[in-house]
């Protein structure tokens, strides 16, 4: 048997050393590449824990301030809801005081998406629904136009008086509104008690003015309690009340227009500060003469007095 013979290729060993050395570069860059990334993710860990841009610290503040406001915030939100739902008792009790009629009601299916999010509606159902509400619609607007027609006729007649709806001072504006009627904060006592009337915050000497025609059925002065007082009856049962006058310009059994001068702004009797104390009577019930002056302004000056007059938990009187 003969041996078998070796024959040493230079160029093969070449080869296969290349392949050993290729394959232990492409592992060492894979290795360094893992480690990098290895690497980013720490950094990114550490510096997020440790470490905040400029926006994030802006947000953090933001977010303790929120926190902080959030208390206060929602005792306002809670606030403004009890008055919102005040405003709409005393907006129904407008048409039975001063109209003798029901506040118009809309139906509240008017409020409501009666046909379905669907385009697969049959065409007579369609018609039937849209029959539905524009009766309900009809039925409203025939009430609505009943009670409109009402408070013109009551209007129009010369043997009803119209209720005091003018405004008592001059160049009234938002902030001159103070407390109206219910439990109020007394200035002086610092004890709450019932307030009869509407504040009107004014300077010294401004003119004070009948609310509606009528005429002087009491004249007070005294540097007591409400101090100098006018009382004008104005017929239909209404009756107004205006204290704590600097000085008076009309004299009892006087008939006045509405508009005319009756006296002065003072702070005559128990007054905190130079203001009007205003009240409006009915049958001897008192009412509330925010109630009475929704002609007189605008409706967002309207609405402003409301909350106003309603928030504002400390009397002048």
């Amino acid at each position: 048997m003969g041996r078998k013979k070796y024959v040493f290729d230079s160029d093969s060993f070449n080869v296969d050393r290349d392949e050993r050395k290729g394959r232990k570069i492409l592992s060492a860059a894979l290795k360094l590449f893992a480690a990098s990334i290895v690497l980013t993710v720490v950094y990114y860990v550490f510096f997020s824990l440790f470490f905040s841009t400029d926006k994030e610290r802006a947000l953090q503040n933001e977010n303790r301030m929120l926190e902080r406001m959030y208390p206060e915030m929602e005792r306002k939100a809670r606030l403004l809801g009890d008055v919102v739902e005040g405003l709409k008792v005393r907006d129904m009790k407008i048409y039975e005081e001063i109209f003798e009629t029901e506040a118009p009601e809309l139906d509240r299916i008017l409020d409501m998406n009666l046909l379905p999010l669907t385009d697969s509606i049959a065409d007579e159902d369609i018609v039937r629904m849209t029959e539905a509400k524009a009766d309900v619609l009809m039925a409203s607007a025939e009430k609505v136009e009943d009670n409109i027609r009402r408070i013109f006729e009551l209007c129009g007649r010369d043997s009803v008086p119209m209720p005091p709806m003018h405004l008592p001072i001059e160049n009234f504006s938002i902030p001159m509104t103070g407390a109206s009627v219910g439990k109020k904060m007394n200035p002086f006592y610092k004890v709450t008690g019932e307030h009869e009337g509407l504040d009107f915050m004014a300077p010294l000497g401004d003119k004070v003015l009948a609310t509606a025609d009528g005429t002087v059925k009491e004249i007070v002065r005294s540097r007591k309690g409400p101090g100098n007082v006018v009382v004008i009856d104005h017929g239909n049962g209404y009756v107004t009340r205006y204290a704590h006058l600097q000085s008076i310009a009309v004299a009892r059994g006087r008939s006045v227009k509405s508009g005319d001068v009756i006296g002065y702004v003072g702070m005559s009797g128990s007054s905190f500060a130079p203001h009007l104390h205003y009240e409006v009577w009915r049958d001897t019930v008192m009412c509330d003469p925010v109630n009475y002056f929704f002609g007189s302004v605008s409706p967002e000056e309207y609405a402003n007095m409301l909350i106003v007059s309603v928030v504002t938990g400390q009397s002048l009187d």
